[in-house]
């Protein structure tokens, strides 16, 4: 009935969408399979795409030639982006989006895609022939058979719902679960363990007294994700402000003898950074208050997220507890919070293009890896659909590097570190995040794309545009004088900056942390003019202005960086017999046999390895 496919890609998530359009895009005949294609790329928890180190992520995705950048400034509804008051490094892009939109452009996007079939199915299986995949089996009996699999489940793999003392199974709330995989791999030799994460309370915004919550706008001048020419927004939704308070707190506390978290009846460890409101009431117990944040769900529908309420209490106490907030005295449910416990497989079973190890051509993404969030989720599933198309046609694997992204840095924390908890992306993991700033993700990466033929000839041909023009434009500051002092320092004053007694470079004044380089246009006709002839655009004219404002920091990186991949680059073979090299101490052997790194750099990361280890792990192998 079905003829074989090259790829086969199993749940259609943010991680699946993606690993489905690359591996696609890319030639190879895939076929993406989920229980309900209606439901592709669900947001499941809030409706929000980017934030710190999230919109970093992002933008690689979008400079790579992935969709979710795209899909997401179709569908926003609110564009900020934060950090603005601290360096570029920390400038985080982020959208408020219409949780049915997102979807609705995720599908109409994948339909557009040349060799990308889709069935609704459930799969319960895995054809593997002599540690090899070969195929998949469904609920519905269908054996189909492909060259590779991808897995991005979610958290539907044994997926088990809990609110207060029920507790039922379910991949999301309304939704059923999948079984049979997880004790499969299990008798294949896979470690198979249990992950928590949880989602807050959805309500009526009619309900909501919003005169007394505090307003939260988007950025006056908008914003997109996007490198391509998505539209900005031109209208917004604004979000709100509310704060729990000590006699909501009370009312939460009385049903933490009914709680799965403190009951025990919940096993999987769930995010640091994201707890429910109850874990927040033991672990800050000196807060009086708590900030939530009310997300309206989308343009034309009254359904709002509680952001900061995500709770597996009795549904009683969560309806009373809200109803004790200010501005909520009257709110009404439209879904109560609720946690969910799921498998996962500990990420240092996979190869550093996200293959497993045992079984060959079978790659994980997403949350099945360990992972929390769709950012997280989506760039795992890109870079899957691209490796699994390039280990078909035999050409080498795409690895990016710490110091090439935010994707380089989550894949290899966590399959040389491993995870213990949901993990999440901040810009402290990045040691190089001067380099991996969210201006230069097409600098960085579309031309490695564009190599491997993801990546499109407009694309890369826009990106050489802009770093030209940037080029043209740095040079042409740094030989250009001000104006006299006469005709600028008015505006110096005016920005609190000291006045020049002299003519000086451009560059100078730029150097300053509050001049920019559109604000000096109103008072040098020859800055003006030249940006004018070089048809510089926004994006152009802000990575000039970085450039220029933080050289000395940018070249030490790169400097840095370049001695770091001088140790990355030392290979090891991945067949080594650590465990007779007595010289390393016995826990440096016993994870440098688990783990299998393929570098000295990779090796030097594991926990537990010690430098002198590697210093006599290279005196051992003559390095």
């Amino acid at each position: 009935m079905f003829s074989k496919y090259d790829i086969i890609v199993v749940g259609a998530g943010h991680a699946g969408c993606e690993a489905a359009a690359a591996a696609a895009n890319l030639g190879s005949k895939t076929l993406l399979i989920s229980m309900n294609m209606d439901l592709v790329a669900q947001m499941s928890c809030n409706p929000a795409i980017g934030g710190v180190a999230k919109g970093q992520i992002v933008r690689e995705i979008d400079a790579l030639g992935g969709y979710t950048g795209i899909v997401a400034d179709k569908s926003m509804i609110q564009f900020r982006m934060l950090n603005k008051s601290k360096g570029p490094a920390m400038w985080s892009p982020r959208t408020q989006n219409d949780r049915m939109l997102f979807s609705y452009h995720w599908l109409r996007t994948l339909e557009t895609i040349k060799n990308l079939d889709f069935i609704s199915d459930n799969v319960i299986g895995l054809i593997i022939d002599n540690y090899k995949i070969i195929g998949i089996k469904t609920i519905t009996g269908k054996h189909i058979y492909s060259d590779a699999v991808i897995l991005t489940n979610g958290t539907f793999l044994n997926g088990k719902i809990h609110i207060g003392e029920v507790s039922f199974s379910g991949g999301r709330i309304g939704e059923s679960n999948s079984v049979g995989i997880s004790e499969e791999l299990r008798e294949d030799g896979f470690e198979v363990d249990t992950l928590k994460t949880g989602t807050p309370v959805r309500i009526d915004g009619r309900s909501i007294d919003y005169s007394v919550l505090v307003e939260q706008q988007g950025d006056a001048e908008g914003g997109k994700f996007s490198y391509t020419d998505t539209p900005k927004i031109e209208k917004q939704r604004s979000c709100y402000i509310a704060y729990t308070s000590p006699e909501v707190h009370e009312t939460l506390k009385k049903g933490f003898d009914k709680s799965p978290l403190f009951q025990g009846r919940i096993k999987g460890k769930g995010p640091r950074y994201c707890p429910s409101i109850e874990d927040k009431l033991i672990r800050f117990a000196d807060k009086d208050k708590h900030q939530l944040f009310v997300e309206p769900e989308g343009w034309n529908t009254v359904e709002v997220y509680l952001n900061g309420f995500s709770s597996s209490l009795p549904e009683e106490i969560q309806y009373e507890a809200i109803r004790k907030i200010k501005g909520f005295e009257n709110a009404k449910f439209i879904k109560p919070g609720y946690a969910i416990e799921y498998d996962y497989f500990p990420p240092t079973q996979l190869k550093n293009t996200l293959e497993t190890k045992q079984i060959s051509n079978l790659y994980f993404a997403g949350q099945i890896n360990g992972t929390t969030g769709y950012e997280e989720a989506a760039c795992q599933g890109l870079i899957v659909g691209i490796n699994a198309h390039l280990r078909l046609k035999e050409k080498e694997p795409f690895v990016l590097s710490r110091s090439e992204a935010y994707i380089g840095v989550l894949i290899d924390d966590l399959i040389t570190k491993g995870i213990n908890e949901p993990y999440r992306m901040f810009t402290s993991r990045a040691e190089h995040r001067i380099l991996l700033r969210q201006d230069n993700a097409d600098i960085r990466l579309t031309p490695k794309s564009f190599e491997i033929g993801l990546a499109s000839q407009e694309r890369y041909n826009k990106v050489v545009s802009k770093i030209e023009k940037t080029n043209d434009l740095i040079s042409f500051i740094n030989v250009t004088s001000t104006p006299s002092p006469d005709e600028i320092n008015d505006y110096l004053s005016f920005k609190d900056s000291s006045c020049i007694t002299e003519k000086c470079k451009l560059s100078k004044l730029i150097l300053r942390p509050d001049i920019h380089i559109n604000e000096i246009c109103e008072y040098s006709q020859p800055l003006k003019k030249h940006i004018e002839e070089i048809s510089a655009d926004e994006e152009t004219i802000e990575q000039a202005e970085i450039n220029i404002k933080y050289e000395g920091y940018i070249v030490k990186e790169k400097q840095l960086a370049e001695k770091l991949r001088s140790i990355d680059n030392m290979p090891l073979k991945t067949n080594l017999d650590y465990f007779s090299m007595t010289n390393l101490s016995y826990e440096s052997r016993e994870k440098l046999s688990k783990i299998k790194p393929t570098s000295i750099g990779q090796a030097s990361r594991i926990s537990g390895v010690s430098p002198s280890d590697i210093a006599a792990l290279m005196v051992l192998l003559g390095i």
